[in-house]
């Protein structure tokens, strides 16, 4: 079984990627407990502490908060303009003997001995070579392609590297 599909990242997909990387780690936990601990205190120091305290409490909060996401959001876009490879339309091809990425005169074969582990969600598929660098793979372009999507790499990989949801 072969399923073929083309791909055009955007900018918003490399922005979930990017949140997914972030905030599914222990780096993610903390700065949404320490965001959130910002806005308590500051809301505990009203009245009880001097105002530069209760600002700076707030600006923590902001800062763990929205800062990273906002950032997170310039990087996408700024990567995708500085980048040709990720901006160019992809052509992929899925089979059992691996995946074959085609853009324009250039190919490039991924074996699935190769895959470090591959994660879907309702926004996109991730194909990890490591445990930083994935594929980036919008569900929304693959279609109806992604069952066969789920089939092929079902068949290939030990089910502790696949993590698909329908």
């Amino acid at each position: 079984m072969e399923v073929s599909f083309d791909v055009q990242l955007q900018p918003k997909d490399l922005f979930r990627f990017n949140m997914y990387q972030t905030y599914t780690g222990m780096q993610g936990v903390l700065s949404i407990v320490l965001g959130i601990l910002g806005f308590v205190m500051a809301g505990l120091s009203v009245g009880k502490a001097e105002i530069p305290y209760t600002i700076m409490y707030i600006v923590v909060g902001l800062i763990f908060l929205f800062y990273i996401p906002v950032s997170l959001w310039l990087r996408a876009k700024q990567t995708l303009k500085a980048n040709a490879v990720l901006a160019g339309k992809l052509h992929y091809e899925v089979s059992e003997k691996g995946i074959h990425v085609v853009q324009g005169k250039e190919t490039g074969d991924l074996p699935w001995d190769a895959v470090y582990k591959l994660v879907s969600n309702k926004h996109q598929i991730l194909i990890y070579t490591t445990r930083v660098n994935a594929y980036v793979v919008p569900r929304e372009q693959i279609g109806d392609q992604y069952d066969g999507f789920c089939q092929v790499a079902g068949k290939v990989l030990e089910p502790f590297r696949l993590k698909l949801k329908k």
